[in-house]
């Protein structure tokens, strides 16, 4: 009984660690500087201030103070030659109040942008994307791990800093 418990177990744990699909080495050697991924959001980390703190404390958040869980909420960046599609929530504080509820979150998309990728001495990518033609200043900064693993650092005129933990997949084929 004991050794059926261990194997439900181990196999509990391997389909929980397997569940997120990150690329492979080739795979984000190829989607990386050819500007055709999608980047993931997992979990959210607004500026610490006391504030969300306090509340998230309260809401008796499960990642801890200062970081929300995503899984399975569909928020992502779309990537691809010729567009950059954000579709993020934001946490935090903002400068300015938009009188839109619609557009509250870093939603937008962008057909003028820069995209820069450098690949890093321990391998992975430093991406920045600065869109031109989306209000409040956009900056976005995504570092990639080889195996698909990505950080999302995004920069707003109007609000505090917030990043994203997640990864990067392939963008999946039209049906």
């Amino acid at each position: 009984m004991k050794t059926i418990t261990q194997i439900l177990l181990a196999a509990l744990v391997l389909t929980g660690t397997s569940s997120f699909a990150q690329t492979d080495k080739a795979t984000t050697a190829k989607i990386v500087p050819e500007k055709n991924f999608t980047f993931v959001a997992t979990t959210a980390m607004p500026m610490a201030n006391n504030d969300i703190n306090n509340i998230l404390m309260k809401m008796n958040n499960q990642g801890g103070a200062g970081t929300i869980n995503l899984t399975g909420s569909n928020y992502d960046l779309r990537i691809t030659p010729d567009s950059v599609v954000a579709w993020l929530p934001f946490y935090g504080r903002a400068f300015t109040a938009t009188m839109d509820p619609n557009e509250s979150g870093t939603k937008f998309t962008s057909k003028k942008f820069t995209y820069t990728s450098v690949k890093g001495k321990k391998g992975g990518w430093v991406v920045t994307i600065n869109p031109k033609d989306v209000k409040d200043g956009q900056r976005l900064t995504l570092n990639v791990t080889e195996s698909g693993y990505a950080s999302l650092f995004v920069i707003n005129n109007n609000r505090q800093p917030i990043s994203f933990n997640g990864y990067i997949e392939e963008p999946k084929a039209k049906k």
